[in-house]
C-alpha cells in the first residue's frame, strides 16, 4: 500500500488511542471558545463547533459541561492561540496550532522538535504563505443527496466536495465558515467533524522512505505536544 498509506492509518490508530490527549485538546479549544465569545454555545458558534467536536470524539457530556464551567470562572487558565510556522527536514513546510498558557515553554518545546528532527523554526509568515485558511466540515456520506446539497450549499460558501471512505468532506473559505455550519444546522445535517485548516497550496513528494519518515518523526513529535492543537504540512502523502 506505500508508506503513506501506513502513515494515514498510524494518525487513525493514534486519534482512537490517544483520548486523553484529545480530551485535554478539545478542553481548550472549548476554553478558547468561551474567551472569545462567551458561555452559551446558542450565540457562539465556535463553542457550538467545540461540543460537536467533543461529541464526535465520544467525549463525556459531563467532561464538556466541566471545560465550559472552568473556563468561565475567574479562575480560568488564559490560553492563547498562538501558530508557529517552520520547516521539517527536506524543505516541508510545516505550520503548528497551539493553545497555550505559557508561550515561552511552548515556544522552547516546538523549537526543540524542529531542532531534533533535523528541522528549523522559522518565523511567522515564513511558510503561511504556501497554505490557504479553509473551513473543512466531515460528514457521514450515506442518507444525504449531495448532488442536490452541493447546489444548495454553494449559496453558503461551499467550494469543493470530496469524497473520503464513508465520509464527505465539504471545504470553504475561511470567511465562510460560520455560513456553512449554519446552513449545515439548519438542514439537521450532522458533522463528524468540523474545522479551520491550512491548506498547501503546492506539495511536495519525498521519495525515499527515510525522508519520509524524518518528516512523521517531526509530526509525531509535535502531536504528542499537550500545547499543540493541529499540525498542518506540504508533504504529499499520496500513495501514487
Amino acid at each position: 500500500m506505500g508508506r503513506a498509506f501506513e502513515f494515514r492509518k498510524e494518525r487513525k490508530m493514534k486519534r482512537w488511542a490517544g483520548m486523553a490527549k484529545t480530551f485535554t485538546r478539545i478542553g481548550r479549544e472549548i476554553a478558547l471558545a468561551v474567551k472569545a465569545g462567551g458561555a452559551n454555545p446558542e450565540y457562539n458558534s465556535r463553542l457550538r463547533l467545540a461540543i460537536q467536536n467533543a461529541k464526535s470524539a465520544n467525549m463525556p457530556k459531563s467532561n464538556v459541561e466541566s471545560a465550559i464551567k472552568n473556563a468561565s470562572s475567574k479562575e480560568a487558565e488564559n490560553f492563547q492561540e498562538v501558530v508557529y510556522e517552520g520547516y521539517a527536514a527536506h524543505g516541508i513546510a510545516v505550520l503548528v496550532e497551539t493553545a497555550t498558557n505559557n508561550p515561552t515553554r511552548t515556544v522552547a518545546n516546538v523549537r526543540m522538535y524542529f531542532d531534533r528532527c533535523g528541522g528549523a523554526l522559522g518565523t511567522s509568515g515564513s511558510v503561511s504563505f504556501m497554505f490557504n485558511r479553509k473551513g473543512v466540515f466531515k460528514v457521514k456520506a450515506e442518507g444525504n443527496n449531495w448532488d442536490d446539497l452541493e447546489l444548495e450549499l454553494i449559496d453558503a460558501g461551499l467550494e469543493e466536495i470530496k469524497m473520503e471512505e464513508d465520509e464527505v468532506a465539504l471545504y470553504t473559505d475561511f470567511k465562510d465558515f460560520g455560513t456553512m455550519q449554519k446552513a449545515l444546522e439548519d438542514r439537521k445535517i450532522e458533522t463528524t467533524s468540523a474545522q479551520l485548516e491550512w491548506i498547501p497550496t503546492m506539495t511536495k513528494k519525498l521519495t525515499e522512505d527515510a525522508e519520509v519518515d524524518q518528516v512523521i518523526k517531526l509530526i509525531d513529535r509535535l502531536e504528542e505536544d499537550d500545547d499543540v492543537l493541529n499540525v498542518f504540512h506540504m508533504m504529499d502523502m499520496s500513495d501514487e
